[in-house]
């Protein structure tokens, strides 16, 4: 079996470069598609020179429902192991990806400094493919315990200026990039706190988790998934060990009337989103997850009407 975890990618047989966007890879793997080769393609390819179309979500989909039918299901992208022909790891291109960007090489460093293990740090996105542009992004990752560690080292290099904090234009681009269901204000707050975004040489780079491989057996994976309705609640975080992961999780008091066991979040908006202890407000979709009750908030690629906001926090800065 393939040990593929999210942020890895895949390159199939036909050359189709995939994000993988999941632990559960027991049917195939659990992808995302990103890049086909085309000769008008917008993306180049560093080390052979070959032009790659970049699809968004939608076009994504569309492109799969047409060429390769049998990767979806109703609610999952799969490739068969036997259409895989590489699996790109983070941590394994890392030293090529920072010979290619002095941004990312200049982080690499910051981190290591301070002691940050390197095997525990990766790319993922365009650069870990190869596929990056002048106004390519650095998404970085950091995996399992370490990534906290991360997290409060950059917070404390942006107090010592060497690395910067994001200025009001990038957050309001993100903003309008993400159209989340809760205003700008609200958002400033949320993400501010999270400090898990950056900028170096004002490049933008955000630190994204992953599992240790030792976390991922406690993955709540279910047999069987049963959409309830949708739900609006209120509850108590107790637990959030993985408010970073994707899906985010956040475990609830089964005690509140809602009697929901925990919230997830699909969308990166609400990664991080409250903390243990909180008050939270939530709209999304009520399903069973075997015999757990799970509030799942991002079931659509816009999450229309789903969001997930922390109260307590929102009542601490009125």
């Amino acid at each position: 079996m393939i040990k593929a975890r999210i942020r890895d990618f895949v390159i199939n047989k036909d050359d189709w470069i995939f994000s993988v966007v999941s632990y559960d890879n027991r049917n195939g793997i659990n992808c995302m598609l990103r890049y086909v080769p085309d000769p008008t393609g917008e993306r180049v390819k560093d080390d052979d020179g070959k032009r790659y179309k970049k699809f968004d979500f939608d076009d994504a989909i569309d492109f799969i429902k047409e060429k390769k039918p049998e990767y979806l299901t109703d609610d999952a992208l799969l490739i068969p192991e036997k259409d895989v022909k590489i699996l790109l790891k983070p941590e394994e291109r890392l030293k090529d990806a920072s010979n290619r960007s002095e941004e990312l090489r200049l982080l690499v460093n910051l981190l290591t400094k301070e002691g940050i293990k390197e095997e525990c740090m990766g790319i993922t996105g365009s650069r870990l493919v190869g596929l990056q542009n002048d106004d390519s992004d650095i998404d970085f990752v950091s995996y399992g315990k370490e990534w906290y560690k991360a997290r409060d080292i950059i917070a404390r290099l942006k107090k010592d200026g060497k690395i910067k904090e994001i200025d009001e234009d990038t957050w309001r681009f993100i903003y309008d990039k993400r159209k989340p269901e809760i205003s700008f204000e609200e958002f400033i707050v949320h993400e501010k706190r999270k400090e898990n975004r950056g900028l170096i040489n004002d490049r933008y780079f955000d630190l994204l988790y992953v599992r240790g491989w030792d976390e991922i057996k406690d993955i709540p994976l279910p047999i069987q998934k049963r959409k309830i309705c949708r739900r609006h609640i209120e509850s108590t975080v107790t637990g959030d060990r993985y408010a970073f992961d994707s899906p985010a999780i956040y475990e609830l008091d089964k005690r509140d009337e809602n009697g929901v066991d925990m919230a997830v979040s699909f969308t990166h908006t609400y990664t991080g989103q409250c903390f243990k202890g909180e008050r939270i407000e939530a709209s999304g979709v009520l399903e069973y997850w075997d015999d757990k009750k799970v509030l799942v908030v991002g079931t659509t690629r816009e999450a229309r009407g789903e969001y997930i906001r922390s109260l307590s926090l929102l009542d601490g800065i009125r």
